[in-house]
């Protein structure tokens, strides 16, 4: 399905888990994603309502609301739902932003409707919109080691070289953000698609993974 033609509103939500316990590990980039716009943006996330952090504000000409759900992930729906509503926004006015398994870490990936791909919070908005057609902003985590479960990957904190580059593809995807919003899609896919290595708009580096602790089963996701 062909994209529509750019609202002047947008909604920029992105997926993780409420508390510190969460806030370095892979499951939450799509917080540290929102940060860094609420930083390069000046829009503060000060108004929590609808089980979630947010605040509106101007990108060029578009007006953006950024907001992180404080559900846990698998209930992501349950806050996004409500602040398209309260502002009156169909769901193709949308970027939900979100770690993804099946990318090589590091990496970007923008996309238009298509499948949850196993992503329990994506799904959960899913089905609170009851359709797929908004806008997503991947960023790669890469797969678990052999004999590491997917879900105790997500939620084990990343060590300090991992978390070094996995902020660098934050700062690209933030900045992703900021073109899909005011160039389109296309725009945002050619210069932002591509290999994790090497040059990009960030200066971002490859990243290294760490085997630590294993978060109890099920929890966060």
């Amino acid at each position: 399905m062909t994209p529509p033609l750019p609202p002047d509103t947008w909604l920029i939500a992105g997926l993780g888990n409420p508390g510190p316990r969460y806030a370095r590990t892979r499951h939450n980039l799509g917080f540290l994603v929102v940060a860094i716009l609420s930083e390069r943006l000046q829009i503060p996330l000060g108004r929590e309502k609808w089980e979630a952090r947010w605040g509106q504000g101007r990108l060029g000409e578009r007006r953006v609301i950024l907001a992180q759900p404080q559900t846990y992930m698998n209930l992501s729906g349950r806050a996004v739902a409500p602040l398209l509503r309260y502002f009156q926004l169909p769901p193709e006015a949308l970027v939900v932003v979100h770690d993804d398994l099946d990318l090589p870490p590091g990496r970007l990936k923008l996309a238009w409707d298509g499948g949850a791909g196993g992503h329990k919070g994506v799904l959960s908005v899913a089905e609170a919109l009851g359709t797929l057609d908004f806008y997503r902003v991947k960023v790669g985590i890469g797969r678990p080691p052999a004999g590491m479960p997917a879900e105790a990957y997500v939620l084990e904190p990343a060590a300090p070289a991992e978390w070094k580059g996995l902020t660098e593809a934050a700062a690209r995807a933030a900045q992703a953000v900021e073109v899909l919003v005011q160039e389109g899609l296309a725009t945002a896919q050619n210069r932002f698609h591509g290999a994790a290595a090497g040059p990009n708009p960030a200066g971002g580096k490859p990243v290294v993974h760490s085997h630590g602790a294993t978060p109890a089963e099920g929890e966060g996701l």
